[in-house]
């Protein structure tokens, strides 16, 4: 399977089956858990069109294997706001074909035509998909803080 063969295009409702595993698999490799419930939640809103949250597929020949979920948001230092990538994910056996820079790429088609000022994400410190990252985008400097 090449990168080539996959199609981006934005989550729909027959997907839930691709899109679980894959779900559940980011997940699993951030360590962490969702209630059933959340997940629910979380599907519902990716599909529901007065939700700003929305998905991307890399939909290929053997099914649904890359993921995105992006949140678009305004900005007091932008004009035009900004677009934030909040879950990317491969399948394992998919990665290295180019479909998570597919997905990221169209993101930044999508901001583009919208004319979103900047595409921003974070990562954790020793995630091997930083040496993507550092070919599409600038690390910013910034630590990240949480209550």
């Amino acid at each position: 399977m090449a990168a080539n063969a996959a199609m981006i295009r934005p989550l729909e409702e027959r997907d839930r089956a691709g899109w679980q595993p894959l779900w559940h698999g980011y997940l699993a490799f951030y360590e962490r858990e969702l209630s059933d419930e959340q997940t629910e939640i979380t599907w519902a809103r990716l599909l529901d069109p007065g939700e700003p949250l929305f998905g991307l597929v890399a939909d290929t020949d053997d099914g649904v294997r890359g993921i995105a979920h992006a949140l678009p948001h305004l900005s007091t230092w932008a004009s035009v706001g900004y677009l934030y990538l909040e879950d990317l994910f491969v399948a394992p056996q998919a990665r290295g074909l180019g479909l998570g820079r597919a997905l990221i790429e169209d993101l930044y088609r999508i901001a583009d035509e919208r004319e979103i000022s900047r595409v921003y994400w974070a990562t954790a410190h020793d995630n091997p998909a930083r040496r993507l990252y550092d070919q599409l985008a600038s690390e910013s400097g910034f630590v990240q803080y949480r209550r």
